[in-house]
């Protein structure tokens, strides 16, 4: 079972995956309140889900974990993705609350307020990570704010009592399906700040692989068996090439906020995808649940192309393919944003880009996140064989060090009893994970 958990004064926040959380007193195990991620009948939000799709409607989950004000006994759920995850013809609507942000009363599971980030989901773009909690200031205004990191690298900022969002959100039209069953949503949420945490979204000609222009002009020759656009461009038939993918510009390991500047860290990947649907045939699914699935009830089946490549491995999206950006939250402006990660060794020894002067800065995607000191630097390994430290300043890399296996997780730092700082990350995986420590001379 993946579920988010957290406690808090003598509570055990629990939210499994399905439909219902809840939540325990400690000492006790029994059950205080429940809440419906997925309404039923008659309960606020039930009408989002026509023809009462809430009842056959499984996971929005909340994976990424809880996040509580204990001050102001309120509780966030950032809200997943509901099945099934790319087609939504059975389960027309907005769907309320997937791939929402929702703050409950945290002694009774009363919604105080929410906001639907997406409207029925199709892209996998559910909730990624926890909400952070952070006082900023605005205009000379101090907010008691909940910022909400997205797998598109749209970032949204809530007075968290509230629920007022501290910039404008604007309801844009995007790209509509023409899957047979299928009807997308109209508009899509879209903050007016900050900006978006990659320069672009989306897949156009303009964003293809471009290091060398025969590479450019081939990128740009094999996007065009696909469909391509701006973000929130639906799963189709023939295959859509998406930016960001389903596995996002953030992942679970979210972001980190320096109250001392009000900047907010985010590790950022880069990396499109394709997102194509089949129709569902019980016999030629790779899905593992085939034999107890209705085929009435999927409709199609996801052919995920995973990253989008061309040319035996490159990807069709150009460099870089990680950032870590640093955003003002005082005034919801990119402070700076500059490349992450050295890259992939395989790509830098393609064949096809022998004798190209690389960057030495081709980015690295991947979950992992960042962490802040207050000695003025950022650390990160975002999937990276070696963990970096940046100034928070100006995003100037200062420090590296060479891992023996990819990063697996955000770093985390302590301190001893006589004085001596370490900085900590877990590599690789399976019989190959370790820790690895760092630390501040003797």
């Amino acid at each position: 079972m993946r579920l988010g958990c957290v406690g808090a004064f003598g509570f055990i926040f629990l939210v499994p995956r399905g439909v219902e959380g809840g939540v325990s007193p400690a000492p006790t195990g029994a059950l205080i309140w429940s809440f419906h991620t997925i309404p039923q009948e008659g309960e606020f939000g039930s009408q989002t889900w026509e023809n009462e799709a809430w009842r056959h409607t499984g996971a929005t989950n909340v994976w990424a974990g809880v996040t509580v004000d204990e001050e102001r006994e309120l509780v966030f759920l950032p809200v997943g993705n509901p099945t099934n995850v790319y087609y939504g013809g059975q389960r027309l609507g907005d769907n309320l609350f997937a791939e929402s942000l929702v703050a409950l009363d945290a002694n009774t599971g009363e919604r105080e307020w929410h906001f639907q980030i997406v409207h029925h989901g199709v892209w996998d773009y559910d909730l990624p990570t926890q909400p952070m909690l952070t006082p900023i200031t605005v205009d000379g205004r101090r907010i008691e704010a909940v910022v909400q990191l997205t797998k598109q690298g749209l970032v949204f900022a809530f007075d968290r009592v509230t629920g007022e969002p501290v910039w404008p959100i604007e309801e844009r039209p995007v790209p509509q399906s023409d899957v047979p069953g299928e009807r997308t949503a109209a508009t899509q949420p879209f903050p007016t700040r900050p900006p978006s945490l990659l320069p672009t979204l989306g897949m156009t000609p303009n964003d293809a692989f471009d290091l060398t222009p025969e590479l450019q002009s081939a990128a740009q020759a094999a996007m065009e068996a696909f469909r391509t656009g701006p973000l929130y461009t639906p799963p189709s038939l023939e295959g859509s090439l998406v930016r960001p993918s389903g596995g996002g510009v953030v992942n679970w390991g979210g972001g980190a906020f320096d109250p001392e500047s009000g900047l907010l860290y985010v590790k950022s990947s880069n990396v499109s995808g394709l997102q194509r649907l089949v129709k569902f045939d019980p016999e030629t699914t790779t899905n593992p649940f085939a034999d107890t699935t209705d085929p009435d009830y999927v409709g199609y089946d996801a052919d995920l192309g995973g990253r989008a490549t061309f040319e035996d491995g490159i990807p069709l999206n150009k460099p870089p393919y990680a950032y870590l950006v640093a955003l003002d939250l005082s005034t919801g402006d990119i402070a700076w944003r500059v490349p992450f990660g050295r890259g992939s060794d395989r790509l830098r020894a393609h064949p096809a880009l022998r004798g190209v002067d690389l960057p030495d800065r081709l980015g690295t995607p991947g979950a992992p996140g960042s962490i802040v000191t207050r000695g003025g630097l950022v650390f990160v390994g975002g999937g990276e064989d070696a963990l970096y430290a940046f100034d928070k300043r100006t995003g100037r890399e200062v420090w590296s060090a060479p891992l023996t296996e990819r990063s697996a997780a955000t770093p985390m730092t302590y301190q001893t009893a006589g004085g001596r700082q370490f900085v900590l990350i877990a590599t690789g995986s399976g019989a190959n994970q370790e820790l690895v420590a760092f630390a501040t001379p003797d």
